[in-house]
Order: C-alpha cells, then sequence, then structure tokens
C-alpha cells in the first residue's frame, strides 16, 4: 500500500472537524482555518522550544518587545524604556490597558515573574540574569533592572522571536516550576485559547479577545508594530495526510498550510486560487545533533570524522528535491547571509567528500562498532528526509545503525533519555532549526557547550562558554564578528552537532487573504479580502 494512500485512511481525525456543511459566506469571513506543521506537543512555550508551540504562543501571548522585519528589537507590550547610570540601570513602562484573557490587568510583577521563569530555561534569559543584579517591580507599570555591567542587548533578549519565548504570563502562573507546564494558557494576546474546544490529535481553537489593545504605532512586521486580530476565529486543524491537505485547500476547506510537501509544490503553483512563497527568508538549516553522553559519540574524534562523510546537498535534495532555490548548502554554524556567516574552518564539510576518509578518521578515533540509534519521525516529511539520509551516510561509513521510527511527539519526548542505547537512549537525531535561531550567538542553542543546559545532546566545552560570553560583553560590531568566527573554529573542534544545510521552506494560502506576515505564522494583520 502506498503511503499516502494508508495515510489518507488515517486523517480521519483531523477532517472531523471539517466535516458537514460547507461554511456560509458570512461565517467564513470570521473564520481563519490553518493546517500546522504538526500537532502541538505542549502548550507552554517556556517548558517546550517545538515551533508549534511558539506559533500558538504568539497567538495567545504578548512580549515586552518584538523583533521588525530587519529583526530589530522594538517596543511592544511597553510603552517605552529609560537607561540611567552608563546603562547599568533599565525602567521599562507598560502600555496602560493591558489586560489578560482571565480579565486581570497585566502589573509589572506579573512581567517580573514570567521573566524571571523564562531565563531559568532560555540561552539569552540567562545570559541577561547573569548579568542582572536585581529584576523587581517598582510599581505596577514599571519593570527594573539593575544591572551588574550593561547589557544593550537587553531588549533583544526580552523581544526574541525564536523558542524559548520571553511570553508574559500572570504572576500566579509564572510562578510553576519552570520544568513543568503550566496548568492554564492565560495570556494577554490577540487570541484566547479556548481550551474546551481542543480535540488532542486533531484540533485547536483559538477565539479573537476583544479587550486586546494593540500598539498604536510602528510598522506591523514581524512579531512587531500593532498586532489586529480581524478574524473572530482560528482553527488549527491536524491533518496528517500532505494529500488530503492539498485537497481541502483547493476546496477552500481550510485557509492555510504553513509547511506543504515540497513535491506538492508545482501543482499548487499551477492553481490559480492559491498563493504559494516562501514563509522565512531566514530559511531551515538542517542538524544533526549527538548524544555528547554515550558511546560512540562522546568521543570528539569520532564526531569530527562523521564530518567527511556528510554531503549537505544529499540531504537538502531529499527534503525539497531538485529545485536548487529551495536549498544551499556549505553551510557553517551560522545562518548564510547573515552579520555572523562565515567561511573559516569550513573544510571539513566543503572539501571533496570522502567516506573512506571518514572511513580511516573513524577507526583511528577508536570506533569498534558500538551500535548507533538514529530517530526518525513518521509524521514530518522533512525531518523523516534527513533522518533517512543521516543512516545511509553513517551505515556507508562502517557504523552499526539501528533506524527507529516513531512519531514526531514520541521522539520529542525520547531525545530526554540519557540512558545508554541498551537501556532504551539515542545516539543521534536531525532537525531543523529556523534561520533565525541560529542568528547571533547570544540564542544559537545547538552550538553551547553548558552540559545539561544544552538540552537534548547535551555538549560540554568550556572554552565554547568562554568565547561566547566574551561575545555577549564585546564593545562594537566589529569585536563581535571576530568573535563569531572562533566560534565557528571551536565548533568544528567540538562538533555540538553538524550542520547539514539550508532549505526554503514554502507556504500556501487561498488567495481572498492578505496582510501575511513572514518568519512566523502570525494570525494578526492577515484579512479575508
Amino acid at each position: 500500500m502506498r503511503r499516502r494512500d494508508f495515510l489518507g485512511t488515517t486523517a480521519a481525525a483531523g477532517l472531523a472537524a471539517l466535516a458537514g456543511p460547507a461554511l456560509a459566506q458570512s461565517e467564513r469571513r470570521r473564520v481563519l482555518r490553518f493546517v500546522p506543521q504538526a500537532d502541538i506537543v505542549g502548550l507552554d512555550p517556556v517548558w517546550t522550544p517545538t515551533y508549534p508551540t511558539r506559533d500558538h504562543a504568539f497567538a495567545v501571548y504578548d512580549t515586552l518587545y518584538g523583533q521588525d522585519a530587519q529583526f530589530r528589537a522594538q517596543p511592544q507590550m511597553v510603552e517605552g524604556a529609560v537607561t540611567e547610570n552608563d546603562g547599568k540601570l533599565w525602567r521599562l513602562t507598560l502600555r496602560p490597558g493591558l489586560k489578560f484573557h482571565d480579565g486581570t490587568p497585566v502589573l509589572a510583577r506579573d512581567c517580573v515573574a514570567s521573566i524571571d521563569r523564562w531565563s531559568k530555561r532560555d540561552s539569552f534569559g540567562q545570559a541577561l540574569l547573569e548579568r542582572t543584579d536585581e529584576l523587581s517591580a517598582a510599581d505596577d507599570r514599571t519593570i527594573v533592572f539593575r544591572l551588574k555591567r550593561p547589557f544593550p542587548l537587553l531588549p533583544d533578549a526580552l523581544g526574541k522571536m525564536y523558542p524559548r519565548l520571553p511570553v508574559i504570563m500572570p504572576e500566579r502562573l509564572a510562578r510553576t516550576d519552570p520544568f513543568r507546564q503550566v496548568s492554564e494558557v492565560v495570556g494577554s494576546g490577540p487570541y484566547r485559547f479556548k481550551a474546551d474546544e481542543r480535540v488532542a490529535g486533531a484540533r485547536l481553537v483559538y477565539e479573537r479577545f476583544a479587550d486586546y489593545v494593540p500598539r498604536a504605532n510602528g510598522a506591523v512586521e514581524g512579531t512587531a508594530g500593532p498586532k489586529v486580530a480581524h478574524f473572530d476565529r482560528v482553527e488549527w486543524h491536524i491533518i496528517p495526510d500532505p494529500s488530503t491537505v492539498m485537497a481541502a485547500l483547493s476546496n477552500g476547506e481550510v485557509d492555510w498550510w504553513w509547511a506543504p510537501d515540497a513535491d506538492l509544490l508545482p501543482v499548487m503553483r499551477r492553481n490559480r486560487a492559491l498563493d504559494v512563497r516562501i514563509a522565512d527568508p531566514t530559511g531551515q538549516i538542517g542538524t544533526l545533533r549527538y548524544n555528547h553522553l554515550t558511546p560512540p559519540f562522546n568521543n570528539p574524534a569520532i564526531r569530527r570524522a562523521v564530518l567527511w562523510a556528510i554531503n549537505q546537498e544529499d540531504f537538502m535534495t531529499a527534503v525539497v528535491g531538485q529545485d536548487t532555490t529551495l536549498r544551499r548548502h556549505d553551510v557553517g554554524y551560522f545562518c548564510p547571509e547573515t552579520p555572523y556567516a562565515s567561511t573559516v574552518g569550513m573544510e571539513p564539510l566543503t572539501a571533496p567528500r570522502d567516506p573512506a576518509r571518514a572511513r580511516r578518521a573513524l577507526a583511528e578515533a577508536g570506533y569498534r562498532g558500538e551500535k548507533v540509534v538514529v530517530l526518525g519521525p513518521t509524521d514530518i516529511a522533512n525531518l523523516r528526509a534527513i533522518a533517512e539520509v543521516t543512516a545511509d551516510t553513517l551505515r556507508r561509513i562502517g557504523m552499526d545503525v539501528d533506524y527507529q521510527s516513531m512519531g514526531w511527539n514520541a521522539l520529542v519526548q525520547r531525545r530526554f533519555k540519557t540512558e545508554p542505547v541498551e537501556q532504551g537512549g539515542w545516539s543521534v537525531f536531525a532537525t531543523f532549526w529556523s534561520g533565525l535561531d541560529q542568528f547571533s550567538p547570544a540564542g544559537h542553542v545547538f552550538i553551547r557547550g553548558n552540559g545539561q543546559g544544552a538540552g537534548p545532546g547535551w555538549p560540554t566545552s568550556a572554552r565554547m562558554e568562554e568565547i561566547r560570553t566574551s561575545w555577549l560583553d564585546a564593545p562594537d560590531a566589529a569585536s563581535q564578528k571576530r568573535i563569531a568566527d572562533q566560534m565557528q573554529l571551536q565548533a568544528f573542534e567540538d562538533v555540538p552537532y553538524v550542520p547539514l544545510g539550508q532549505a526554503f521552506n514554502a507556504t500556501a494560502y487561498r488567495r481572498d487573504l492578505t496582510g501575511m506576515l513572514s518568519v512566523i505564522p502570525a494570525f494578526w494583520n492577515i484579512r479575508r479580502a
């Protein structure tokens, strides 16, 4: 049986909410039906860094700052900020009229508790709090940072749009242990989450929050500017079969598909009812993440040996096909065409591919046939593709590969296991990060060397952490660029992960939708013409 025939029989859960008569035209104008890349693993954007959770969070929550199209921090919940004492004292003033979905006002103490919780899980947040002597609420609308030394990146930290998010929630929820999910979804964003209408694995529903107060000015770009919700209701429909989603989009049963399969794009581009465009100009960076705690990848020489077998073009072709406008190779440890992208140290990835050299290097490094468990998801096409190429690449250089397939949600949970493979652990998994996540050393999670704090894979490198700290404290852009080059050189020595190339994902939506923003699926500004 063909894969899509089989998945078509399992799509009933995702389509159940679409059954019945077509929406009346007046109702259709008020409802936006969206198909995300995958189901949500968790509803708490501090607890999990997954992209569907990020997209859910930006509908429900708001942040003190946003980011514009140039990824510059812009005031969002804050009306403004003043600095004193040579940049070591910051006073942030909240806009008036902000309100949570439970009807309570947004107060400075809610923000303080939210920042404190987020900073315990987020790399950029940890850097901010390490430089903070005191974080307090001077009154209901004033947040005060007393810093140990100047930190001009403070607005960038509080306005980041890549996971984990510095969202603001009520103090009673923000006091939740950051390693546990909050018990309720209560934000102050443009949409309110309808927990009573959620159907696990099939549907999530959001309702326009009538008391939301958008900013009065600013360009609507990224997560910055006025967030005006034009739809009364946004429905997420989880439909596992790509052909079924394409049919539903073509028929007007859904309005927007965030991440169509690349092999369906030519057909969709010929459909006059649809618009198809690149969703995120920074693309998606493929990453091969090692488990640094267990053999064989606890050996850095073995991690380095694999580099010589990695063909980034093979990985990205498996994801997007032969269309060279949708893929890029020769990708290093920072997003291409951004200020910190560099060619230093790139030979192990850009020299002619040499599997024989990789096999020799493996033997010299001490590889003795240990089993390598490769985790591969069954339900996200691009992740499945790079997982399968990973397994094939490692087999070709003589590694004993055990490829284990599972749903993405199960894989997300599995990768937290630190036990040896004989006890249910893992050796390697492949995933994608938005290029925005690898834009700068501040938020680049996978390049970290802080052990348990680095997340699944758990690389430890005191030298990498030292270099990163010097970047955070660098006095100017030239110094930051020079230090970022040092980070890339160190990454090729430590190999916390392997860059697999860059893919550009398209998004597809009904042509009667206007006001679509870039980078993330934003549910404000968009309307039906």
